[in-house]
């Protein structure tokens, strides 16, 4: 996932987009602070929830609402309740303020943004870009990103063309594809790195991303040669494709006696922070 934090009337409101289901979840308390002006707004989501949740009969009032670790204030990781641009509109329908519209629009554009970047792809390579250059990436890694993303992308288009619907199902193929390649499953990998709400592939090393773009494009071309439709064929194209990866990992690792995969990470901002090395997983 990549979080962007943005403004709005002068206040920070945490947002997250998570590449896998492609769905921008929103903080609730931040929208409920600019909504309220109130310096509790915990508590005012906290018994707003608690009133959804007797008119709606169950103990959650709307289905798509999801607690993720954003930065607090302080600094801290902490879980935040988090709903995409529809449950939130819900939401702040609920709460009587004379900025609910404004904040209506607000997401409005930023769907608006996500329909021009899904028409143009290009546009929102160039803003990623741009924030990886902000953090300190050379170009070099940002260029073998971008071209990981485009292999990525081929692979997400020919799964939608072919009866495998996005979000959980994408989910279940990308992680088939890395535990083949890697050894270990996305949570894993994102574990040995420290990672929480983060995107793992933006703090990849270039080997890992170089062999992650090798399964998946092994995975597409497979697919395409036989064809694979449903959930079914595209999951025995996932296993040999990144099994076709893992061989050339194994290879490369007994040759250079260095892992591949690594607990190193860029959350130091600036430059790669140093992790020490972790054991190789074991190969198959």
């Amino acid at each position: 996932m990549k979080i962007f934090p943005t403004e709005f009337d002068g206040q920070t409101i945490r947002r997250v987009y998570d590449e896998t289901t492609e769905i921008w979840w929103f903080s609730i308390i931040d929208v409920v602070q600019v909504l309220t002006g109130s310096t509790y707004a915990n508590r005012y989501w906290s018994d707003l929830k608690r009133k959804l949740a007797q008119e709606a009969g169950s103990e959650q009032p709307y289905e798509k609402i999801v607690r993720l670790k954003l930065t607090a204030p302080d600094g801290k990781q902490r879980e935040t309740d988090c709903a995409e641009a529809g449950m939130l509109l819900r939401i702040v329908q609920s709460i009587p303020s004379p900025k609910a519209e404004p904040i209506k629009l607000w997401l409005a554009k930023v769907g608006y943004e996500r329909m021009q970047e899904m028409a143009d792809p290009a546009l929102s390579l160039d803003r990623a870009r741009q924030t990886w250059q902000h953090h300190g990436r050379s170009d070099k890694w940002i260029q073998q990103r971008m071209t990981g993303q485009e292999t990525r992308n081929k692979l997400t288009d020919y799964w939608s063309e072919h009866d495998v619907k996005k979000g959980s199902e994408f989910a279940i193929l990308t992680n088939i594809i890395h535990k083949e390649w890697s050894g270990v499953s996305v949570a894993e990998h994102k574990d040995m790195k420290n990672l929480s709400s983060h995107n793992l592939r933006d703090h990849m090393s270039e080997a890992e991303l170089i062999f992650t773009a090798l399964a998946e494009l092994s995975t597409r071309q497979i697919a395409e040669s036989a064809q694979a439709n449903g959930m079914a064929e595209n999951k025995s194209a996932a296993k040999t494709g990144g099994r076709i990866a893992r061989q050339a990992r194994n290879q490369l690792e007994n040759q250079t006696g260095k892992s591949v995969v690594t607990g190193a990470n860029y959350l130091s901002s600036v430059a790669p922070k140093a992790v020490k090395a972790i054991k190789s997983p074991k190969k198959a």
